[in-house]
């Protein structure tokens, strides 16, 4: 089942398209997080701005340098050891989506923890998307139950695991990570 449902996902984001997936937080909308047109379809389905970005996800940390310009030391550390899921914005992303990227440079990086995600993320080679699966300004769902028709209707695939899960997951805890180590929570 779930290598079945990576090969799904995966011909979708090869393919410019938005997959509808469980993550080790909420249901995310995703897609190729170095494909413009893929991230513009993201901003359009949410009917958000362009000029909030959104977060990246990896499988692993051994690949944020192929990502941020300059991995503070300490980002290891704080990836290895946090409890729960831990989105850092970095400065100075690159080899990303333009409209990706914050107007100041910077980047949302989650190096996620769940089996779906790591394997996705690891068969396309790419980092992926993922932000709520609302439209913005809405409540984030905390399942899939919760999660609007006009969502589900938005992206090309939504993948057929952990739909009926009815327990309410948390977004990540978001912080600010300067190049010289020093950081500050922008959301606990």
């Amino acid at each position: 089942m779930l290598k079945e449902e990576i090969t799904k996902a995966l011909e979708v984001l090869k393919q410019g398209g938005l997959i509808l997936y469980p993550t080790d937080t909420v249901w995310g909308i995703g897609c190729d997080a170095t494909n413009v047109g893929a991230v513009a379809k993201v901003y359009e389905l949410k009917k958000r701005e362009d000029s909030k970005s959104m977060i990246t996800l990896l499988d692993t940390d051994n690949k944020l340098q192929s990502y941020v310009s300059d991995v503070p030391d300490i980002a290891y550390d704080l990836i290895e050891y946090t409890e729960k899921p831990l989105t850092i914005i970095y400065s100075g992303a690159k080899n990303l989506a333009k409209n990706l990227v914050n107007s100041d440079g910077s980047i949302g990086i989650r190096v996620a923890k769940h089996d779906f995600c790591e394997q996705l993320i690891q068969r396309f080679r790419k980092p992926i998307v993922s932000t709520s699966a609302n439209v913005s300004g809405e409540p984030t769902p905390g399942n899939f139950s919760e999660i609007s028709q006009e969502i589900i209707d938005g992206v090309d695939y939504v993948v057929d695991l952990e739909q009926m899960i009815s327990e309410r997951k948390q977004a990540s805890t978001i912080m600010k990570l300067e190049p010289d180590g020093k950081f500050v929570f922008i959301r606990k």
